[in-house]
């Protein structure tokens, strides 16, 4: 069910395509076989599933099994390389539990994403398992969605704008609260890391929390070079971007983590916040345009694709901007 805010966008299910010769059918029986086992131990471990290490453990597993490689550039150092580092007395990132009794805990991070696939998310939790603010209709995805769930992924109704607020300020507690939460917000899925706007009701949270923001830009290469293999768009089903992941060779994904924003004391707005994020995380991704092109000679090709950097009014389903 669409929502009056929901953004349409111009890639569909023909954008996705090979960069490079498919895998064999027996190279493919392998995959699909590990990643069902991979999938399979990470559902069985339930609630113990929240767990940051499990979790980033289990994402890898998945992204091995599927025999995609990630590479992670410009990452800060630590073993959270998305999280700002709290002020003394609070661990980076910690969950409100976490923290020592009357420690004066700095905000969690914002991290903020361009959105290309549902591969994106194996991708972020295995980099950091930071919570997730994901629309509701995830949750029903096969597979990643029973993850999504028990990773405690907080979930959100697009078809109502009448909770927008609510919302706003939920994820707002849960910056104060010292979790990192990643949003996607584009609202939607683009074949590219160069297209689609950000919407603006994230980074209100953000600044009500005054919560540091990290703009993160996901690309995808086979072989090295750009693909929209793993692109899930439009009308597409999650078996059918499954089965193009599986049979890609020399797939890889790339998180490139950019310098956070400060929020507090900054007085910013929430347009001028995310217009800031939006040209960091989309001009992180030009130098590497592919619309469907295909080195296999594959058929895929967008349907006028828009340059990133263009405001929602100039999009189609986005003249408000607004939504999440």
């Amino acid at each position: 069910m669409n929502g009056p805010w929901d953004v349409r966008a111009v890639c569909t299910p023909r954008c996705a395509a090979h960069t490079a010769p498919p895998l064999p059918l027996p190279g493919t029986a392998r995959r699909a076989t590990a990643f069902a086992g991979a999938v399979g131990r990470a559902l069985t471990a339930g609630p113990r599933l929240a767990d940051p290490v499990r979790l980033r453990a289990y994402a890898r597993a998945l992204l091995t099994a599927l025999s995609v490689g990630l590479e992670v550039r410009g990452a800060a150092t630590g073993a959270d390389p998305l999280t700002v580092p709290a002020a003394p007395g609070a661990e980076p990132g910690a969950r409100p539990a976490e923290r020592a009794p009357g420690a004066a805990g700095a905000p969690g991070t914002l991290i903020a994403l361009n959105h290309i696939s549902w591969l994106d998310i194996v991708a972020l939790l295995a980099v950091e398992p930071a919570t997730l603010l994901a629309k509701r209709e995830v949750g029903h995805w096969p597979l990643v969605g029973g993850l999504a769930r028990r990773a405690g992924t907080h979930f959100i109704d697009r078809t109502s704008p009448r909770r927008l607020p609510q919302t706003v300020r939920e994820l707002s507690a849960l910056l104060a609260a010292g979790r990192s939460v990643a949003v996607f917000p584009q609202a939607t899925t683009w074949c590219t890391a160069d297209q689609g706007a950000f919407r603006r009701a994230t980074f209100q949270a953000a600044l009500d929390a005054g919560a540091p923001v990290r703009p993160v830009t996901v690309d995808y290469v086979q072989h090295g070079h750009p693909t929209t293999v793993a692109a899930f768009c439009g009308d597409d089903t999650f078996a059918a971007s499954l089965r193009r992941v599986i049979t890609a060779s020399g797939l890889t994904v790339r998180v490139t983590v950019h310098p956070a924003l400060p929020t507090a004391g900054r007085g910013l707005d929430r347009r001028a916040l995310a217009g800031a994020v939006e040209r960091v995380v989309l001009g992180g991704g030009r130098g590497n345009r592919l619309c469907g092109g295909s080195r296999s000679g594959g058929a895929g090709a967008c349907t006028g694709g828009a340059p990133g950097g263009v405001r929602p009014a100039d999009r189609p389903g986005q003249a408000l901007g607004t939504y999440l």
